[in-house]
């Protein structure tokens, strides 16, 4: 059986940290806690689990705290986990088989990372990344924010099915150090890769700065290299953006050019659907909702993210679009499939109720009853 180091970096965790650590409770053989500058409890919780809490200046780049960390890990394989990071039972008991059969001859293994999840508690986005990483192959970190373990192309990995899902404080705010930390980069002249760009229009993105998301966004693009599935993704982003500038074009425009990459996805079909609503042509709007649920994904990372333009917002496009076709069955059918997604929606619950008095008055003006002829007889 191998043996496993769990490092992980904190700072201020005190919410999260304790719910963490009994998530995976037996499974490290040692347990590394790197403290970044914590002033509440964090430290405290943590020298409950483990006598290894260490300090680390904080010097904004998260790469450098996580191959600290690393350094000191002494067992076999190292398992990584941010303090708001669960397993749910099912997934620690497999964690813990891995533990018991994992073949030596496996250098890394990845896991399945749900990021997001929307108030129904459904799944919105999704990653795959390398969790549990043979220490003796001397595995480094990369990237200032949003940092990622990188391999030389060699490594044997082994794509596990157990799930580790990012669970935030619900009273955590969304801060803005990510940004902070990239411009503080910026500003000292630091050399920008390929993945900071990326990360850091997605930032920008998220902080509404839409205008210069789109400029960062369109310099990853000029990358050499950039795989499929990046610039797809990138492409979505950059359509998301117009559309929050108004310019409705450029939106269509990255739409169409993502055509000429692949088959079209989801969240591009969508697009399209909403492009014909707009215009009240209902029945071209259902071709592109149907292509959404229907159109097969390939199996990578970032295409996780396309969950949601495949599941409940397709349905509940078509459930509108059939309604104002007079499709009150296939309105109905499709309000249901939303609702499944999405069952406190009011909104959604409000039409299925209306469309059953619908399909039932359809129904029985299409096949009215007969008379009961013993009546004359």
């Amino acid at each position: 059986m191998i043996t496993i180091s769990l490092c992980m970096i904190v700072r201020n965790e005190e919410e999260t940290l304790d719910r963490c650590l009994a998530s995976v409770k037996g499974i490290p053989d040692e347990i590394i806690i790197v403290d970044t500058g914590s002033n509440d409890k964090t430290k405290e919780i943590a020298i409950k689990w483990t006598p290894q809490v260490l300090d680390f200046k904080w010097i904004d780049d998260f790469s450098a705290a996580r191959n600290y960390s690393f350094d000191q890990a002494t067992m076999d394989y190292i398992l990584w986990l941010d303090a708001d990071d669960i397993l749910l039972p099912e997934d620690h008991q497999k964690l813990m088989k891995l533990k018991q059969s994992l073949d030596f001859s496996i250098d890394s293994v990845s896991m399945i990372y749900h990021t997001l999840f929307d108030k129904f508690n459904n799944v919105i986005a999704s990653v795959r990344r390398l969790r549990l990483v043979k220490r003796s192959k001397y595995f480094r970190w990369h990237g200032y924010v949003h940092e990622d373990i990188q391999t030389d192309g060699t490594s044997k990995n082994y794509d596990s099915d157990i799930v580790v899902e990012h669970r935030k404080n619900p009273m955590q705010f969304e801060s803005n150090r990510n940004l902070k930390i990239y411009e503080n980069q910026i500003r000292k002249g630091k050399k920008m890769t390929s993945q900071d760009v990326f990360h850091y229009a997605r930032e920008l993105h998220k902080h509404q700065m839409f205008d210069k998301a789109i400029k960062s966004y369109n310099h990853f693009l000029a990358f050499k290299g950039i795989s499929v599935e990046h610039r797809l993704y990138v492409y979505n982003k950059l359509a998301s953006c117009y559309f929050a500038v108004g310019n409705r074009e450029k939106e269509q425009e990255v739409t169409l050019k993502t055509f000429e990459y692949d088959i079209p996805r989801p969240e591009f079909c969508c697009r399209l659907g909403e492009h014909f609503l707009d215009k009240n042509q209902f029945y071209q709007a259902t071709f592109w909702y149907k292509l959404a649920i229907d159109v097969p994904l390939p199996d990578h990372p970032l295409v996780n993210e396309s969950q949601p333009f495949q599941t409940w917002l397709p349905h509940k496009q078509l459930g509108l679009c059939f309604f104002q076709l007079g499709d009150y069955e296939r309105s109905f059918y499709h309000n249901q499939k939303a609702h499944t997604y999405l069952p406190l929606d009011e909104g959604i619950l409000q039409n299925i109720q209306l469309l059953e008095e619908l399909v039932k008055e359809s129904t029985e003006r299409d096949h009215p009853k007969q008379e009961d002829s013993s009546r004359h007889s």
